[in-house]
């Protein structure tokens, strides 16, 4: 099995991205399961309803979040979808699910979302220890489990990496929208990346239109972030997975 995680689409540009190469990641690396991060699509801030089932339509399995979930109102009418999730550990009690089960080429794929307490400005629940609780709880119902660890700090990646090794087959990491040339399968058999990249303006500050991003940093003065023009990249890894063990036998970075 292959399954395809593509990084944080940022942006109107991303969603023409994942329309034109999409297709052609699927048929050229016979992709059986997609997972892409949809926290930034809506200019930067959120996901509304259009971008939620425009993504739908590229035959996306799972929509996963972060920090973003609920920067547009329009997230209210679909957080229930089973197709989109959000931080498991986000505080109780919120709207939608942290976790869900799918099914793919008759095996049971268990998705999490969880999101980083380091420098991240959003009040949560410990992901190490929600991590640890999911996967006690669904171990026995599935044959695969990946988690998209939306974090900032690269130690909280790795360490989550180390503690969950053997019992996640794959743990990726996104919101930093610069993909980390660190794939690696740990000893116990988890594939690890700590991050997978971003989807949208490839000439920017992580999405972002240059000048108004040196402007804060110049002045520090709350100048409006705009989404940066002109052409645009896609990032994501594919990961293997051996159809007889349920283990991650090879991790393949994409830029396009």
């Amino acid at each position: 099995m292959k399954i395809l995680a593509i990084g944080d689409l940022v942006g109107n540009c991303s969603i023409k991205e994942l329309k034109t190469k999409l297709p052609q990641i699927r048929e050229k690396e016979n992709i059986d399961f997609v997972i892409v991060n949809g926290e930034n699509v809506a200019e930067g801030m959120g996901i509304t309803e259009k971008n939620f089932h425009d993504i739908l339509d590229q035959k996306v399995d799972v929509i996963t979040m972060g920090n973003h979930t609920w920067g547009k109102k329009d997230i209210f009418k679909f957080i229930d979808h089973s197709q989109i999730i959000r931080p498991a550990n986000y505080s109780k009690p919120v709207p939608g699910k942290g976790y869900n089960i799918y099914e793919c080429r008759n095996k049971k794929i268990g998705v999490i979302n969880l999101i980083g307490r380091v420098d991240m400005n959003v009040l949560s629940e410990n992901p190490f220890l929600v991590a640890k609780n999911i996967i006690t709880k669904i171990k026995s119902n599935v044959d695969i489990i990946v988690i998209d660890f939306h974090a900032e700090a690269t130690a909280e990646k790795i360490a989550m990496s180390y503690y969950l090794d053997g019992e996640a087959t794959i743990i990726f990491g996104t919101h930093t929208h610069v993909q980390t040339a660190d794939e690696k399968i740990l000893s116990k058999g988890t594939a690890y990346i700590t991050d997978i990249g971003m989807t949208g303006p490839k000439n920017s500050v992580i999405g972002m239109n240059i000048e108004s991003s040196l402007k804060r940093f110049e002045t520090s003065l709350p100048e409006k972030y705009k989404i940066a023009d002109g052409e645009c990249m896609l990032n994501g890894v594919i990961f293997e997975i051996d159809d007889k063990t349920n283990k991650a036998t090879k991790i393949t970075r994409i830029q396009m």
